[in-house]
């Protein structure tokens, strides 16, 4: 018997320490932002590109209130209510203390400087896709942006999802950088592609989700619940979105569909941040669009 608990022990041990190993921040390697210079000017194009108002700035900001990214907007899901960080370049409550590799490592891999896993209810799962450069870029752009000292507020996530280290295990499990349309056949789709996965995060909100949370790729952009629980994302494969290229462009820029209706919601803002990307960009995120599989 007392061998039996002995190994009984043991094995949970074990268990723990492989648990422990295997659940570690994984970090980029330290040469990635190597001899890289940052351009604020090309990092603006990508903060719209990726959306980092339309999270971090407060709730219904217009104009240059969208650039005090404070954070305290709130995110429900189904385990439990995240809050944006305050991400300005304040030192104390912001992240104005970071370095370009802290920055990079929480973007692309969801790793803060302490070394403790961010929830990927930030979409570090879709920036792990973005060139080291846009990062520089990016952060050179943010750096200049307004401070402010508003502190950062706790998510409200209940036990277990509050333990931290088990970000980790679902990091093994979903994590990837690969991109879900593998084949870009022409250098307008890679742009579109590049736009949409590795900055935009259209998945994000577009593709159902598994009961851990994880995107279910096979039904990419197909649609999905929306998380505040009023309707649903719509479906924008070429099953389902059968506007014209010019009609697509155009709703991009000002946020009109085709049927004299308007974006509201969450939508609402993307078209904010995608009016300010060149025509080029979007009708490569159009060409993209049509190269999806078209799937109900």
């Amino acid at each position: 018997m007392r061998r039996f608990l002995a190994l009984i022990l043991m094995l949970g041990l074990f268990g723990g320490v492989a648990f422990w190993f295997l659940t570690g921040p994984s970090r980029l390697p330290a040469e990635t932002f190597a001899g890289l210079s940052g351009d604020a000017a090309a990092g603006e194009a990508v903060f719209w590109a990726g959306g980092c108002a339309s999270c971090h700035s407060a709730e219904a900001a217009e104009g240059d209130a969208r650039l005090v990214l404070s954070g305290g907007r709130r995110f429900p899901s189904d385990f439990g209510t995240f809050l944006a960080p305050n991400i300005t370049p304040d030192p104390d409550q912001g992240i104005g203390s970071w370095s370009l590799a802290d920055f990079g490592n929480a973007v692309m891999r969801g790793v803060s400087p302490a070394g403790a896993h961010y929830y990927p209810a930030f979409p570090y799962t879709t920036y792990a896709k973005a060139e080291p450069q846009d990062i520089a870029d990016l952060w050179a752009y943010m750096q200049a942006l307004p401070a402010d000292p508003t502190p950062s507020l706790a998510h409200e996530v209940g036990f277990p999802f509050s333990i931290r280290r088990s970000v980790g295990g679902w990091k093994l499990l979903f994590f990837s950088n690969d991109y879900v349309l593998e084949n870009a056949a022409t250098p307008e789709i890679e742009r579109g592609r590049y736009l949409a996965e590795a900055l935009g995060h259209c998945g994000e909100c577009h593709t159902p989700r598994g009961i851990l949370g994880q995107l279910q790729t096979d039904r990419w952009l197909t649609g999905a619940p929306n998380p505040t629980g009023r309707g649903n994302i719509p479906n924008i494969t070429p099953a389902e979105l059968d506007w014209s290229d010019l009609d697509l462009i155009s709703y991009f820029k000002t946020g009109f569909t085709p049927e004299f209706d308007v974006a509201g919601g969450h939508m609402a803002e993307v078209v904010q941040n995608l009016a300010r990307l060149p025509d080029s960009d979007l009708a490569a995120i159009t060409a993209y669009l049509r190269a999806v599989p078209a799937a109900e």
